[in-house]
Parts: C-alpha cells; sequence; structure tokens
C-alpha cells in the first residue's frame, strides 16, 4: 500500500465523499486512484454501519435547517400564519395553545390525520386548531377548496361540519363539496356568487406563500408554536409539543 494511502487511513479519512473532498484527484497518479477507490470500497463493504450514519447525520443537518427556516418564518408571518381573518379554528377559540394544520382535501394522510385532530381537540380544551386550506394536489383539490372556502364565508358557524364531512370522502372535487355545501344549507345562488369573490384567490396565494416560506411542500403539515411540523405525525406527537409550548414556550424542550 502507499504511503498516500497509510496517511488517509491514520486520517480516519474512511467515506469516499470525504477522501475525494480532502485531496484532489490531480495529486494522485492512476495506480494510487485504482488503490484508493478499492480500499474505500473494501472498508464500506466490511463496515456498512459508516453509510447509515453518513445518511443520518446528512438527514439531521438538512432537518435543522429546515426547522430554521421554518422558525425565522413563523416569527416574520405569525399574524397570517395564526390568525389569518378568513381561517376558521375548532376546538378552544381562546384556547392557550395554538396548531395550525395546512391540508388538502384529497390527501390521503390529511384523510388519517383527521382523525388526530379530533383526538386532540376531544382530549385538550384549552387548543385552538386551525385549518389551513393548502389546495396542492390539482384540479379536483383546488375546486373543491373554492367551494369550502365559499363555505366558510357564507356559513362559519357549520364549516367544521362541511370540513369533516369533505376530508372523509372518497374523492373531493367540485361537484363533490358543492352538492355537500348545499346540503347543509347553502343556497345555490349564494354559493356560485361567493366563490368568484377574489379574496378566495388571494387566500390562496398566501396559503401557498406562507407554505413556502415554512417550508411546506406536502400535506399535512403543522406549525405548532415556534416549530413546523412536516407530515402526519400522529396525536401523541402533537399533544407532546403542545405539552411542551406550556412548560418551556416551545414546541420542543
Amino acid at each position: 500500500m502507499t504511503t498516500i494511502l497509510r496517511r488517509l487511513m491514520q486520517a480516519g479519512l474512511l467515506c469516499g465523499a470525504m477522501l475525494a473532498s480532502a485531496l484532489p484527484a490531480s495529486a494522485l497518479d492512476a495506480t494510487e486512484k485504482e488503490e484508493l477507490g478499492a480500499f474505500i470500497r473494501e472498508y464500506l463493504i466490511e463496515n456498512p454501519e459508516v453509510l447509515v450514519e453518513a445518511q443520518q447525520a446528512l438527514e439531521a443537518r438538512q432537518q435543522a435547517a429546515q426547522q430554521a427556516q421554518a422558525g425565522e418564518a413563523i416569527t416574520a408571518h405569525a399574524e397570517a400564519i395564526f390568525n389569518a381573518p378568513a381561517d376558521i379554528a375548532v376546538g378552544n377559540p381562546e384556547g392557550d395553545v395554538t396548531i395550525v394544520e395546512f391540508f388538502d382535501y384529497n390527501c390521503g394522510y390529511c384523510k388519517r390525520a383527521h382523525a388526530d385532530m379530533q383526538a386532540v381537540v376531544a382530549a385538550d380544551e384549552d387548543v385552538r386548531f386551525v385549518l389551513k386550506e393548502f389546495p396542492i394536489l390539482g384540479p379536483d383539490s383546488l375546486e373543491a377548496h373554492r367551494v369550502s372556502m365559499a363555505f366558510r364565508k357564507l356559513a362559519p358557524e357549520r364549516y367544521a361540519e362541511f370540513q369533516d364531512a369533505l376530508i372523509t370522502s372518497d374523492h373531493a372535487d367540485g361537484d363533490v363539496a358543492r352538492a355537500l355545501a348545499l346540503e347543509l344549507g347553502a343556497e345555490a345562488a349564494a354559493l356560485d356568487a361567493a366563490m368568484q369573490d377574489p379574496e378566495i384567490e388571494g387566500e390562496i396565494r398566501q396559503a401557498y406563500q406562507l407554505a413556502d416560506v415554512l417550508g411546506i411542500s406536502g400535506t399535512p403539515s403543522y406549525v405548532v408554536g415556534d416549530e413546523a411540523v412536516f407530515g402526519a405525525m400522529g396525536a401523541d406527537v402533537l399533544m407532546e409539543k403542545i405539552a411542551n409550548m406550556r412548560r418551556c414556550d416551545s414546541a420542543t424542550c
């Protein structure tokens, strides 16, 4: 084995990416490159846990960066996230902890996570749960959300009932949402007129903009206090973060 490989081994440069960054290819001749490649391959085959550890370290770094971005966005856009005039909260409107959920009516994970929201609200009478409409799954979702947002303007007192029925339906589109809205008492002409309200398009754009600065690219995603929670993590995780907010004024203590 050449001197250069012994030095690399002594320095602990056992990952191919680290070796490549530590030593320019031009510093090695063809034989040394071949020996280096064989050494790296042999080491990783014998110690595959190194690759797992490297992947875990990368994911942890990415998650930390994502949370840092989200934390800055929450501070900068708190009012739009937690108190947008059009959004409706279920649970306690005066609750001491607010959870904001970005959801799409056709998101399978959102449909399953709907039970998490219900469990949290049932278990804790001091939680305010804000439903942020975030249509990202194509034209059917967009039309369903337009109807939903129009119904929300017309009958805010029945919105939770509407949202519950539509999120648990097999598939949501404009026709399904409109039929449900009419079933719950909306008048057809008023509903159609409300759907043309330019405020709805503005609210959808705002949801997209907030998701962008928060680093949200999928549903469901949540904001709890100072932290974004990406994905359907379950009621237990949400309740743990609620408890943390009360204990240390942060979602993670």
